[in-house]
């Protein structure tokens, strides 16, 4: 059973204003919501940073029992749970990590209907002691997280997935929704057979990213190249692919050399040093990570302004899900790549070592695409959306360096000719480093072997180097007047426009662009300026905010949030309710100090400007997680139940809030000079060890103590027990003043 009317959609909206703190759904999101709810099936193909995240997570708030989520690295999850607590969602994972009394614990907090949301991993499903427990657990839904991984035919295929087929069929009142931003029709139709969706809702959302500044660059000096695009976007947070793990260690060191914070990361590092790099990538401890495809799958930090590709993907697909961890948040984001036709041989030697050979093929052909769309001069979003299906109605994208570049068209038609005769007078048997030979009148052993120095176009074209003929090429191919045929060494062929071409009787010409380097980080159609300078000051509270929690700083607020603060400056909780994104939890966790700071800086700069009001005009300023509490009357809840005697864990539970949420209002209460019996709440004994590690730390931050409690001591109970100490410092100075 749904736990709220449904009937005229108020709790969709609702739960969307007071939980995620929005007041518009983005593009497919609130079918798919109606849909889950509905109890239909989904199929959904959304881009990264669609937010597919809240087509879940907002009927799991609604819906009756828990909302299980198969995600496919265990790393990621418990930034993925902390995310939901933050908005006040009763959230857990339940993975490898845990040991054999948190597991019973989590399974009677399911059982008791005490989790709205668990995140698993997809091989429990071949477990089945996990499929007995699971079937006596009321279940609201299934959501299946990067599904494409249960298909042979995408990129990034897993056996485990396989086993998720059993869940229609012993959980046949439950409806799955399948999510995936990476599908051809193809693969799309291959998941949806092989999980066994029931007459799913299908949703392929564009895969256009807007906000995406995508960007190819002409290889040369490699690591020089990657410092100078980091000297010229500094205290920005970015991902750098390497293909080779040497290649990403020699990387990592060189940028940190040159003063860049750079960690790298890649699967033959230890598991511990993986975890502790990334985290440190997450928690914006290091602006960069320098990684393998190793890295990657489910990202969730929503800040990563840029991804550069040091060399060539090796498939459209793999580059489309590599440049979408860019931009989760909406905000402007640079996607670069540095081409050199000398990392094709590097790919294919792994692609010659594939002994199936329509799996070669196949490999072959997907290698030749991500040429195809590197060295073409052709705008670079069309290119991609081509690649899916997806017809881009704009004849300029406005955001890619092809389509912001200064053009010149001119003609090539004598230089096609040039090399589509060389083409034909040897038969059209030959690659293009053969046929580049022919026409520049290159001496070498195989052109003698072959008399193709005795040719009529042999040395017709030396007044011109390789580069222009190799763009030639480029061109030809990218306008379908050449093709490349056979596996492995395609050779090249003519196609009817070529003959057309070749003969007179058609004409063709190329487009120079000028390099655009800089043209993204002014390019920002539909995103509106915002006050940096404040930025930097509550990107650095929001950092210390969740150093203090252990979360990452994107948990607390996306840099999206903080952009719009930065532009209409709220100061004061009802005017900080209005920014999007923050919702009650938050507003009520974090609203006072992100208020305060603005507040400081405004002090600061008398004159700024302020505008009116946010533009989202929310009018549920009064409105709590049950509808009908004031911010500061859920602090008053908290602490008229201590007062009956429950614990910390126990309110929390009664409430449906975290034991984080809850500590952070009793440290409200604290620091207000109320009676709280912290000896009730925190052992005496482990209190006195967390204030002596405050001291012999020397700093108020909570994550250091919690570190060196080794697992002894809780974020809520060091926050509880620096109040403590915070107070009694207080008392201290009142009492020598």
């Amino acid at each position: 059973m749904i736990k709220i009317q449904m009937d005229n959609g108020f709790a969709i909206v609702d739960t969307l204003k007071t939980v995620f703190g929005f007041d518009t759904f983005r593009p497919n999101q609130e079918q798919i919501i109606k849909g889950i709810l509905n109890k239909q099936d989904v199929f959904a193909v959304m881009p990264t940073g669609g937010g597919k995240s809240l087509c879940y997570q907002l009927p799991a708030k609604i819906m009756r029992g828990a909302a299980v989520v198969i995600s496919p690295l265990i790393s990621l999850m418990k930034d993925q749970v902390d995310a939901a607590r933050t908005n006040g969602i009763a959230a857990a994972y339940m993975n490898s990590s845990l040991n054999d009394q948190e597991v019973s614990d989590l399974y009677r907090m399911l059982k008791g209907n005490k989790i709205e949301l668990l995140y698993i991993a997809p091989e429990r499903f071949a477990m089945p002691n996990f499929l007995d427990i699971l079937k006596d657990i009321p279940i609201s839904l299934f959501a299946i997280d990067e599904a494409h991984c249960i298909s042979e035919w995408g990129h990034d295929f897993r056996p485990d997935y396989l086993s998720l087929s059993v869940i229609p069929k012993m959980f046949p009142n439950a409806p799955i929704a399948a999510f995936t931003a990476t599908a051809t029709f193809k693969v799309q139709e291959d998941i949806c057979r092989k999980i066994g969706l029931r007459k799913p809702f299908v949703v392929r959302a564009s895969f256009n990213r807007p906000n995406l500044f995508y960007q190819v660059e002409r290889k040369s000096s490699g690591e020089s190249q990657i410092l100078e695009f980091l000297r010229a976007h500094p205290d920005e947070s970015g991902i750098i692919y390497r293909t080779t793990r040497d290649s990403v260690m020699e990387t990592a060191l060189f940028l940190t050399s040159n003063g860049i914070s750079a960690i790298p990361y890649h699967a033959g590092l230890p598991p511990e040093v993986r975890n502790k790099n990334q985290d440190a990538f997450n928690r914006d401890e290091a602006a960069v990570i320098v990684a393998t495809i190793a890295f990657g799958m489910g990202i969730d930090k929503s800040n990563v302004r840029f991804v550069i590709h040091a060399d060539l993907p090796k498939n459209i697909e793999a580059y489309y899900q590599e440049t979408g961890r860019a931009g989760r948040d909406g905000e402007p984001a640079r996607c670069l790549l540095f081409f050199s036709r000398g990392d094709i041989p590097k790919i294919r030697y792994f692609i010659d070592q594939i002994t199936n050979d329509a799996e070669r093929s196949l490999s072959l052909e997907k290698l030749n695409q991500v040429i195809r769309f590197a060295s073409h001069n052709v705008c670079r979003r069309r290119q991609l959306l081509g690649y899916f299906g997806e017809v881009y109605p704009a004849d300029n994208c406005g955001n890619c360096d092809i389509c912001l570049g200064a053009v010149e068209r001119f003609d090539i038609t004598r230089d096609a000719q040039i090399m589509m005769s060389a083409m034909s007078r040897t038969g059209q048997r030959f690659g293009i480093g053969h046929i580049i030979d022919i026409v520049i009148g290159a001496d070498t052993k195989r052109i003698r072997a072959l008399e193709h120095d005795k040719i009529k176009t042999y040395g017709s074209g030396k007044d011109k180097d390789k580069n222009h003929w190799q763009f030639i090429i480029d061109e030809l191919l990218a306008q379908d007047a050449i093709k490349q045929e056979g596996n492995p060494y395609p050779v090249l062929k003519l196609t009817q426009k070529g003959s057309n071409i070749l003969y007179g009787k058609e004409q063709i010409a190329a487009i120079k662009r000028e390099e655009t380097k800089e043209r993204g980080r002014a390019k920002r159609d539909g995103f509106e300026e915002y006050d940096q300078a404040l930025f930097e000051k509550l990107r650095m509270l929001r950092k210390r905010i969740a150093d203090d929690e252990g979360v990452p700083p994107f948990v607390v607020f996306s840099d999206k949030t903080v952009h719009e603060m930065c532009r209409y400056y709220p100061a004061a909780l009802p005017d900080m309710r209005r920014i999007s994104g923050v919702g009650n939890v938050k507003l009520e966790r974090y609203g006072d100090a992100f208020v305060q700071e603005i507040m400081r800086y405004l002090s600061e700069n008398p004159g700024i400007p302020i505008p009116d009001a946010a533009p989202h005009g929310r009018d549920h300023a009064h409105t709590g997680s049950h509808g009908e509490e004031k911010t500061g009357e859920t602090v008053e809840e908290t602490y008229r139940l201590l007062q009956k005697g429950l614990s910390m864990d126990a309110i929390a539970r009664q409430r449906s809030l975290t034991s984080s949420t809850i500590a952070g209002h009793i440290e409200k209460l604290i620091q207000s000079g109320r009676d709280i019996d912290i000896d009730r709440l925190v052992e005496p004994a482990k209190r006195r060890e967390i204030e002596e590690l405050f001291f012999t730390l020397k700093q108020w931050s909570l994550k250091p103590v919690v570190e060196a409690g080794n697992g002894r001591i809780t974020y809520e109970e060091a926050r509880l027990v620096r109040a403590c100490l915070f107070r009694d410092r207080g008392k201290n100075h009142d009492a020598t003043d």
